[in-house]
């Protein structure tokens, strides 16, 4: 049987830790390519695009894949839309594989929105100094936004448009809550940005701001495409892959031709 796991999250890493060594099972793990040293998972990796739906459904078929999980990022959109329709014409079964998002608890004071856009609209009102956790991409958003001073975090360098007035803070989770009281506290922030992205890694910073009396301003996931099993840990994965393990190894004449 052979897995392809759509990666780059810590939950994909997790997955094909559990699956290497099994036997009678190949593991690849497919990651974006967008982070220069990434943390690499266990197994047979991959970098790089795919090219859309017709270059992801040509891998899918050259290789024989016979299940693909997407634990890629909440946000990484595109790619769960293109690996759901591959697999759909591939005829292989989908799991995507996604963290629990974060809900607000007493005390929180988060303004939920849809996008970077709103995001950025809202913040005039609410502080300003910003202490920017969405990323390195999409800062454009923000780039207009002259009277406020930005604090942003992100793994690599931001390439612009982004804020003229802009600190950088290269750095990567897990973080802990005291080093997150003692960055509100040293750089005076006063509202925090940040996306839904779940999990443990980066969550100290919203009980910090919580603790703090700070305005967060969370956005929203995107849809997911319809109809794809969810399943929010490695181990749920592991279970469901197990159980397509001896239903049919795919091979080349099971794929319909390649869209053109």
């Amino acid at each position: 049987m052979h897995v392809l796991i759509l990666g780059g999250t810590a939950e994909a890493r997790r997955l094909a830790e559990l699956l290497h060594g099994t036997p009678d099972l190949t593991v690849t793990s497919s990651l974006a390519g967008r982070v220069t040293a990434p943390r690499l998972p266990a197994g047979e990796v991959r970098v790089g695009g795919f090219g859309g739906v017709e270059g992801l459904l040509t891998w899918v078929r050259d290789h024989a894949a016979d299940v693909i999980v997407d634990a890629t990022h909440p946000f990484a959109g595109t790619i769960g839309f293109h690996a759901a329709e591959a697999a759909a014409l591939a005829g292989i079964p989908l799991l995507a594989l996604r963290r629990p998002g974060w809900t607000p608890v007493e005390g929180d004071r988060w303004h939920e929105v849809d996008s970077s856009a709103e995001a950025a609209a809202s913040l005039p009102a609410l502080g300003r100094r910003v202490f920017l956790t969405t990323g390195r991409t999409g800062l454009a958003a923000f780039a207009g936004l002259d009277g406020l001073w930005f604090l942003v975090r992100s793994v690599e360098a931001p390439e612009p448009p982004f804020p003229s007035a802009m600190e950088v803070l290269l750095d990567r989770g897990p973080f802990t809550l005291d080093g997150e009281r003692e960055l509100l506290r040293r750089h005076r922030v006063d509202v925090l940005v940040t996306k839904d992205s779940g999990g443990a890694a980066t969550a100290p910073k919203l009980t910090a701001a919580r603790e703090a009396g700070l305005p967060v301003v969370v956005v929203r996931r995107p849809p997911a495409p319809p109809d794809v099993p969810v399943v929010p840990d490695p181990h749920d994965a592991v279970r469901w892959i197990r159980a397509h393990q001896g239903r049919g190894r795919c091979g080349p004449e099971r794929f319909p031709p390649t869209p053109r």
